[in-house]
């Protein structure tokens, strides 16, 4: 037969095409399993590039994304824990757990010879229905605003209690709730700024209404600004283009130069005036400010800030309510940002100019302290987590139990489907309550729990009415969630169920896995 495919293709079909998503699939899940739940653990990623960079984390898709996959089916899963993360910012390690125990036990059916399309139409049947139990089982409490509070409150310190924030779970959750308070139901999270600053210990972090520039004030420049006007820019400000370019020009004496650098320097002051003319007293320029229009700008009592850090700026520009311009010559057109109070401040050993009373009033920045830089990159992904969760859960208010308890719920409705569907999609369902019960039981063992005990015993609590209990890892039984306040977003458990079984039913539809040799060189000729 003729070979269809090119000589370095490497087909694999049927069974050892399953088997190789399986296997890949599982492999990820149990690689991020030992980081869920409150005594999960962390990895250290060391990258081999230059400079060895290393990230301390148990952040399920910063973990992920870091990893170089060759595993077609693995990559799914990382996809899918990267979409948690930029949808509902957190769940991002449950949803690759669950989709892998989804697999596990998909593989176990399909070695029974059930055809992979009966398991997945099982699978849509569990996850619908377990859908509809968490959608029955939801408290709401958007009227009353301070329950609303105490929800958040709740949600924020256990997003936070699996984390590196969670000694400090309460001051953190503090924060994380006022900030995102102060957005007032918007989900845009570029009004909140988090600052990182080496030193102190994690408790010394605050919440400071306004915005936090990192940039020094320069020298013989106004300390401080009163009803500030600011013109946000981003335009070169170096006279001497001659020079760089490379120009060579021939004058006969050194009066000519003095004429051209004197010409330069008149290029450069009609562009400082023309600026100055917009009616501003601070300047704010993404690129350098040379030492002459520094003195322009000093004497014309303006601040000039120049090389300010691009985000920084582009948030400045949003929370002043100006616009970035680069052209200076209509100053009617261009639009300025305002706010009351431009001063200096010192954070540790640092000094930072502060804009305060900023025009988007619900503009704030997070000032994180911390022992070193690898601390402060895991409190910003934690605290980043955090405000993700609580700004959706401001638009979507239902709330649920957590610790296990809302698995156990669905677990037990998708149970007693299983029971009454006729066929071989029972066994896919009862394979899906298997699957559900697989995060519980993984909170457990992190913790170094009995978990087969301590399901079982939830298993018996859950068939009572109303039953709040789920596993309280601290003293290690089963407790009450509802006195423990451990509650948890429905956004966030809606995202995780949907996700994992799509991903799943994804890797059980394949077949062949076909690895295509890369194209080479001379072909194109």
């Amino acid at each position: 037969m003729e070979r269809v495919l090119k000589d370095d293709a490497v087909e694999e079909k049927g069974e050892r095409a399953r088997m190789a998503s399986f296997v890949g699939a599982m492999a990820i899940a149990d690689l991020v399993k030992t980081t869920l739940g409150p005594k999960g653990m962390d990895k250290i990623l060391q990258s081999t590039g230059r400079g060895r960079s290393v990230t301390v984390t148990n952040d399920g898709a910063t973990i992920l994304k870091s990893l170089h996959i060759d595993n077609p089916a693995a990559k799914v899963l990382v996809d899918i824990s990267k979409v948690q993360d930029d949808e509902v910012g957190d769940g991002t390690t449950s949803v690759v757990v669950l989709a892998g125990e989804l697999l596990r036990e998909a593989e176990k059916l399909v070695n029974m010879k059930i055809h992979p399309m009966t398991i997945i139409a099982g699978f849509r049947m569990a996850a619908e229905c377990a859908r509809n139990a968490l959608l029955q089982r939801t408290m709401d409490n958007k009227e009353n605003t301070d329950k609303f509070r105490a929800d958040l409150m709740n949600i924020a310190m256990t997003t936070l209690s699996s984390k590196i924030l969670s000694q400090d779970k309460e001051y953190f959750a503090e924060l994380a709730v006022d900030a995102v308070l102060r957005l007032k139901g918007s989900t845009n999270l570029e009004a909140i700024q988090i600052l990182k600053k080496p030193g102190g210990s994690l408790k010394d972090s605050f919440l400071d209404e306004g915005f936090i520039l990192d940039k020094k004030i320069g020298i013989g420049q106004p300390k401080r600004i009163e009803n500030a006007k600011i013109l946000v820019a981003n335009t070169a400000m170096d006279t001497d283009k001659v020079k760089i370019y490379g120009a060579r020009v021939r004058v006969d004496s050194m009066s000519k130069v003095a004429d051209i650098e004197a010409a330069e320097k008149q290029k450069m002051r009609e562009k400082v005036q023309k600026i100055i003319a917009h009616g501003i007293n601070c300047f704010v320029n993404r690129q350098l400010i040379y030492n002459f229009p520094e003195e322009l700008f000093a004497d014309a009592g303006i601040l000039a800030i120049e090389h300010a850090d691009f985000e920084g700026i582009e948030r400045l520009a949003l929370v002043t309510g100006g616009e970035i311009a680069s052209t200076f010559d209509n100053p009617e057109s261009v639009k300025l940002g305002h706010c009351k109070l431009i001063e200096e401040i010192m954070i540790g050993e640092d000094r930072l100019i502060h804009f305060s009373g900023v025009e988007m009033g619900q503009a704030c920045t997070i000032v994180l302290r911390g022992a070193s830089e690898h601390v402060l990159d895991e409190a910003e992904r934690s605290l980043h987590d955090a405000l993700c969760v609580l700004s959706q859960t401001v638009n979507d208010t239902r709330v649920l139990f957590g610790g296990g308890w809302p698995e156990m719920v669905m677990a037990k409705e998708v149970d007693e489907l299983a029971r009454k569907t006729p066929g071989k999609k029972s066994h896919a369902i009862d394979a899906f309550s298997r699957a559900l019960q697989a995060i519980p039981t993984t909170i457990a063992d992190n913790a170094g729990l009995d978990s087969a005990e301590l399901i079982s015993q939830l298993r018996a609590e859950h068939h009572k009415e109303n039953c709040t209990a789920g596993i309280d890892v601290i003293t290690g039984t089963v407790g009450d969630m509802q006195k423990l306040g451990i509650q948890e977003s429905f956004k966030v458990k809606q995202a995780i169920l949907l996700s994992a079984t799509e991903a799943a039913e994804m890797i059980l539809r394949v077949d062949e896995i076909i690895t295509c040799a890369p194209r080479r060189r001379e072909d194109r000729m």
